[in-house]
């Protein structure tokens, strides 16, 4: 498998090299963001980068609250009462 890179136009996605294969030929596209790219202005919006980052939990701020919850449940367990 060969990995071309290119630019999606709408319905269209344009190749920065030639595929080498004739006009015309069948072939499966498995399409992904080109990561190393760098961030286009409307990537620059305020939070954008968080979204990012938080990757599966962004669209479930409920079950990200939850879960930082129980997380710091659980590193109370084990730490020992400070004296004021």
């Amino acid at each position: 498998m060969e990995l071309l890179r290119g630019v999606v136009h709408g319905k269209l996605i344009e190749l920065e090299t030639e595929p080498g294969l004739p006009d015309g030929q069948p072939v499966t596209v498995v399409v992904q963001p080109d990561r190393c790219v760098e961030a286009s202005p409307e990537d620059a919006s305020p939070g954008a980068g968080l979204r990012r980052a938080f990757g599966a939990w962004a669209e479930d701020a409920q079950d990200l609250d939850e879960y930082v919850e129980w997380n710091r449940r659980q590193r109370k367990i084990s730490r020992r009462e400070t004296e004021p």
